[in-house]
């Protein structure tokens, strides 16, 4: 990488990875979630996470470069540490406050990319790219803040009985 519009092109295909993981991983999270309300937010951000797949696909169509051929090395660490926590948690209320920790990790982690991407994209002048990622990057703190109100109203007070 020599200059920052391929710096740009790595870090769009390290997120469509990242994405494209989720995607396999987040219906084994779904699945373990036992609180409704949880479940239903990991549901419904494998939808978004789907989305954001599509949008990378097209960033990445629009910029001339196909968006495969890179392995996002930390998701594939988030990825296997959540598969281990949810084989060592021991009860319900451990399992869901656990599950909301280790999403939290993946969504910060989405959130500092594509905020990187977000800033590369307006430093290139590609303005549309910028706002197409700035509403993934939107989508990504609410998932956040999300998880934080599902944490907070309930489900870790459940886990400390």
């Amino acid at each position: 990488m020599k200059t920052l519009k391929d710096l740009f092109e790595h870090q769009l295909k390290d997120l469509y990875s990242a994405e494209t993981q989720l995607i396999d991983a987040l219906p084994k999270v779904a699945k373990k979630a036992s609180d409704s309300k949880l479940k239903k937010a990991f549901e419904e951000h494998l939808e978004e996470t789907k989305n954001h797949q599509s949008r990378l696909e097209e960033i990445c169509e629009s910029l001339g470069f196909s968006p495969k051929g890179e392995t996002c090395k930390a998701m594939k660490g988030l990825i296997k540490e959540t598969e281990s926590f949810m084989d060592e948690a021991d009860n319900k209320e451990i399992m869901d406050a656990g599950l909301i920790a280790e999403a939290q990790r993946v969504e910060h982690y989405e959130i500092s990319a594509y905020g990187t991407a977000v800033r590369y994209a307006k430093e290139l002048g590609h303005d549309d790219i910028a706002v197409t990622l700035q509403e993934t990057l939107d989508e990504e703190y609410n998932a956040d803040n999300t998880l934080d109100k599902l944490a907070e109203s309930s489900l870790n007070q459940k886990a400390v009985k």
